[in-house]
């Protein structure tokens, strides 16, 4: 079947026909005839004439001269168009229902135009009315600019959600930072990471809607005295060094199949004082515009550096603006609806996702007391009814805590509410546990020590009713390790709350020929019932869907090849094993581990060039933060060993390495479907879930991981024998630690092992630079923190297994489509019924969209 037959046939099984009647207006000139409305028509001419209106009247140009971003920038707008009607009535319908109002530092939403016209129904609608006017759609959706608000799985976990949120028809609002320059754009410069500004917005943002109506004052810094108010009570005044404004930018979140639009609110910081025009007329034309670039910074780019004491006080200042603007907003819509916030938990459930916005806990209770008069019991009340907090992190570094000076500084008056929040819980916690120092230390929201400091999942575990992990390892590691003796005071706080993702985006719109194929066999409800993939096992043994499955992956991988041909320079073999590892650099994650193997494999095939393996192309995607220097040597490294194995004749017919510079959610798009193996190698018990690896499975790739995380749930979903398994588990760690770890051991007792370690020491893949890799290496047999050599050998002899498996090419079919078909649980829409029952008390509701 051609390309476009297989295009043209998936239109029938997924593309839906519009959510509501279609809007008409009558025609001046004609009376008796109706004409679609061109805002909101979804005929072919309503659309044709709408895209070139906006052509027109939007970007002042036409087809003739118009450029590849005006073509993008009026397609978007045409979109756009038909989804705020949509956008509208479902706000004037949720007067009275319940919000969810997510709280998160990252939204890392991916391109929107593709998935608008997904979850509208109208991709191929799309896609035909662009082919009349001599366009190429795909050619189009390139154009769009790829916002990157966010670092990782937690900012694209917070954009499954808000999907999921919309797609079930609950009400929510996502509130963030709308910062100027998101996560870095990473370039690869003789190996190494080279960060450049990401000019998302260098363009113009079709999706977003500035409300400067709706802008709210941040205070920052100066002094809490005692005052006096008007009724003669006795209260603390928090007169700030500086205030900051902060502008609300709407984007509209449409749901899949549904008439429900809901919103993401990011906020953007501005000065109540742009310009000083006595300081310039002094000369001082600096200072003129110091409150402006003071105000600006703090929404000006995402996680900065904070290696210095003003990054770290930027950093605290980021979270404190956008929880503060979020918090008045909430109260602000809340009290339109009613005229008291005692029953603010009623109408809004507030999740913090991670600790990043946990300072939201203190900004409440200062709003509530301090703004809206109200006694402390009772604040605190309406606090922990309306806060739920998600922990995402068993490391200990990402449990934020900030200096108490810090907080002097900048934030006076929610350090005083702190201390009262720690008073109060110590008391609590003194009568269940009397005599018990060591664990009032331990809970205190106050870490004594050289340097005091605030502990942020402290704060939020104990202003939230409710506390949650993120997959079921990681949920039991918070109750018995991380927060234990919070688990011991509170247990009916905990719950577990497995992650999950949108198959809209990460099957729908990343794969469609898969799409096609398995609607084609088993109808589309599967994309609003993802458990619905069960029943391609009854069709697994048909010999038509077998051989079209491999032949979909296949066209996957070349075109995946093309891109790697085309911004790597290197040439990749489709029929080899894609063995691919995307994920932010860090080193518990073990990219290192995985190079270890590629290099155990060069050592290999330099010693026999005809070793019976299938041939493997290793693809890396990773970006390091900017200030963590192993994990940007490690990037070095690959690259490295990269440029040596590539160019070797003797090794490079069966082995390629790749590193994909700037991974990100449309990068990803690329990867997850041309994947064979997922690499999931973290050290057992410091991933907290991952939802790459779901990504992965659910485009039917098989996973090589350690019992860590969601891989746990995976394997158990999938079957033990669809999934490759190998490596210590949390117990085994603790235990080896107890006994003391020597990693030195391994290297000495593990010829392979020492081989690959003496390579890379001896400066092979450096050898201008023969000393580079020292750290590495120094660090691997002194310390070895994640266990690399632990668990070298169980890694490549599972590896091995791979390599059988694939080999046979009928089991390894059978293997990928029981992943896909098995993968239902992973589905976000499953998570958030869960927040919704368990936690936020939150139902759907129903948009009628006859009027506006």
């Amino acid at each position: 079947m051609s390309t476009d037959a297989q295009t043209d046939l998936r239109k029938t099984y997924f593309e839906d026909k519009p959510a509501r009647p279609e809007k008409f207006i009558h025609a001046s000139s004609l009376p008796q005839q109706l004409v679609e409305d061109d805002r909101t028509g979804m005929s072919i001419e309503a659309i044709k004439r709408a895209f070139l209106d906006h052509l027109n009247y939007s970007r002042g140009t036409d087809l003739k001269y118009a450029t590849p971003n005006d073509l993008y920038m009026a397609l978007a707008y045409t979109v756009r168009d038909r989804l705020m009607h949509r956008w509208i009535v479902s706000r004037n319908a949720l007067h009275d229902q319940k919000m969810v109002c997510y709280l998160s530092a990252e939204f890392l939403m991916g391109r929107q135009l593709g998935n608008a016209l997904c979850n509208i129904g109208s991709f191929m609608l799309m896609r035909r009315v662009m082919e009349l006017l001599g366009l190429n759609l795909y050619d189009i959706l390139e154009q769009e600019a790829e916002p990157g608000l966010g670092n990782g799985g937690l900012g694209r976990l917070a954009a499954c959600f808000l999907d999921s949120l919309s797609t079930l028809d609950i009400p929510a609002v996502g509130y963030g930072i709308r910062y100027e320059f998101g996560i870095f754009e990473q370039a690869i410069e003789n190996g190494w990471q080279v960060e450049r500004p990401d000019h998302w917005l260098r363009f113009g943002n079709p999706w977003e809607l500035a409300r400067p109506q709706l802008a709210v004052e941040v205070k920052l810094g100066g002094t809490v005295e005692q005052a006096t108010d008007s009724h003669g009570v006795r209260r603390r005044h928090w007169s700030p060094a500086r205030t900051v404004l902060g502008v609300p930018y709407d984007t509209m979140i449409p749901g899949f199949s549904t008439n429900l639009v809901n919103t993401l609110r990011l906020w953007s910081a501005s000065t109540t004082r742009d310009f000083d025009f006595q300081i310039f007329n002094e000369g001082d034309y600096t200072r003129a515009v110091s409150e402006k670039v003071f105000s600006e910074n703090i929404s000006k780019v995402l996680y900065p550096n904070d290696n210095t004491p003003q990054g770290r006080e930027l950093r605290l200042a980021q979270q404190y603006f956008f929880v503060s603007c979020s918090l008045q907003d909430i109260l602000r819509r809340h009290l339109r609806r009613t005229k008291t916030l005692c029953n603010l938990h009623e109408y809004n459930a507030v999740q913090l996702n991670d600790t990043h916005p946990a300072i939201a806990i203190a900004e409440m209770m200062r709003l509530l007391v301090d703004e809206h008069r109200i006694d402390w019991d009772t604040a605190w009340k309406i606090t922990t009814q309306t806060f739920a907090y998600t922990n995402h992190t068993l490391l200990s570094e990402a449990l934020e805590t900030w200096p108490v000076e810090l907080f002097e500084h900048l934030l006076p008056r929610h350090l005083e509410i702190i201390y009262e929040v720690n008073h109060r819980f110590l008391e609590i916690v003194r009568k269940h546990f009397p005599g018990d120092a060591a664990r009032t230390n331990r809970m205190s929201i106050i870490e004594e020590g050289t340097e005091r400091r605030v502990r942020m999942a402290n704060l939020a575990t104990v202003g939230s009713h409710a506390v949650n992990g993120v997959a079921k390892i990681h949920s039991e590691l918070l109750k018995h390790e991380v927060l234990r003796d919070f688990h011991e005071l509170w247990p009916e706080k905990f719950s577990n709350k497995t992650n999950g993702i949108t198959p809209r985006r990460w099957l729908m719109l990343c794969n469609p020929k898969l799409t096609f194929l398995i609607t084609e066999h088993i109808g589309k409800s599967w994309l609003k019932d993802l458990a619905e993939l069960r029943q391609l096992e009854d069709h697994i043994d048909d010999p038509a869907l077998r051989e079209t499955w491999r032949a979909f992956k296949d066209d996957n991988k070349r075109d995946l090849a093309e891109y790697i041909l085309h911004y790597n320079g290197v040439r990749v073999d489709p029929d080899s094993i894609f063995d691919i590892q995307v994920k932010r650099l860090h080193e518990y994650k073990r990219q290192l581990l995985n190079v270890l193997h590629i290099i155990h494999l060069y050592i290999q095939l330099k010693q026999n060039p005809e070793l019976d393996i299938a041939p493997r192309t290793f693809i890396f995607g990773a970006k390091a933060a900017p200030g963590y220097f192993m994990a940007k040597l490690i990037i070095k490294l690959i690259n490295s060993v990269a440029d040596v194995v590539n160019a070797d004749p003797l090794v490079n017919r069966k082995l390629k390495v790749v590193f994909l510079a700037n991974f990100s959610v449309s990068l990803g798009e690329r990867v997850y479907p041309a994947a064979d193996l997922s690499e999931q190698i973290s050290l057992a018990g410091k991933e907290a879930s991952g939802t790459g690896n779901m990504k992965f499975s659910l485009n039917g790739a098989l996973t090589i991981g350690t019992l860590d995380g969601a891989n746990i749930e995976i394997r158990d979903a999938v079957g033990p024998e669809n999934f490759f398994l190998f490596g210590l588990t949390v117990d085994d760690v603790k235990r080896m630690r107890s006994a003391g770890y020597l990693p030195r051991y391994y290297y000495d007792t593990n010829p392979s092992l020492r081989a690959v370690i003496d390579l890379l020491a001896s400066g092979h893949f450096s050898e201008t630079q023969p000393e580079l890799f020292r750290p590495i290496v120094d660090s691997l047999l002194h310390h070895d923190e994640y266990m690399h050599l632990a668990d070298f050998q169980p890694y490549v002899d599972c590896q091995v297994q791979v390599d059988k498996a694939y080999r046979d090419k009928e089991r390894w079919t059978t293997m990928t489509i029981l992943n896909v078909a098995r993968m239902g649980y992973f589905s976000s829409d499953r998570t958030i019924r869960e927040y919704c029952n368990d936690i936020w008390r939150a139902k759907p509701i129903s948009v009628k969209l006859d009027t506006i």
